[in-house]
């Protein structure tokens, strides 16, 4: 099994987001895209809401917005429905932000798949991207598996079980282990 040690320093730096609701849109958003076209998108979509907005629309600007404003802004009927979804959860309180502290990362992802449109694999990044939780593995992410497998110089894509096995070692931080999983597949690109 292939040993190695991860260089912190050149780690993507974390920030915790001061706007779940922005954090988990943006995510809605950017689900199934690449980046460029995702970036298009979300800039339009921003662009549909006053100038007196400061950020990110509020829960209540989007379960406001016409259906043919989402999709001026290219967004599909599907991410529509699931961004009108996720602002409604977040007005009627069934997304509560302000209890994520007291929550564990388990009881985030039970809590977030409630919103159509975000699965585990949203609910992953969002606790790594988002809230900055030092311990997760998003086993079902393509990327990660191909950097186990380059990582570990595997000669096929492991399964989900092999890629908990290879991630004991690294137990308690296991977003360390998948930001230099994503580094060394985006080195490879270059």
């Amino acid at each position: 099994m292939a040993k190695f040690t991860i260089n912190r320093i050149k780690l993507r730096k974390l920030e915790p987001t001061k706007n779940p609701f922005a954090s988990l849109a943006r995510a809605i958003i950017y689900q199934q895209l690449s980046g460029k076209a995702a970036d298009t998108i979300l800039a339009r979509f921003l662009k549909l809401f006053p100038k007196k907005t400061k950020g990110f629309p509020t829960p209540a600007q989007v379960i406001l917005l016409d259906e043919k404003l989402f999709r001026s802004a290219g967004i599909s009927g599907s991410k529509m429905q699931y961004l009108k979804d996720l602002a409604l959860k977040f007005s009627d309180g069934t997304i509560t932000p302000k209890h994520f502290s007291k929550m564990s990362d388990a009881e985030i992802r039970e809590h977030l798949v409630r919103v159509k449109g975000i699965g585990t694999w949203t609910a992953d990044m969002f606790l790594i991207f988002a809230l900055n939780r030092p311990n997760i593995l998003p086993v079902g992410d393509l990327a990660i598996r191909k950097g186990f497998q380059k990582a570990w110089k595997l000669r096929t894509l492991p399964s989900e079980q092999k890629m908990r096995l290879l991630a004991q070692e690294f137990e308690g931080k296991h977003t360390e282990l998948v930001l230099y999983l994503w580094q060394i597949m985006d080195e490879g690109k270059k």
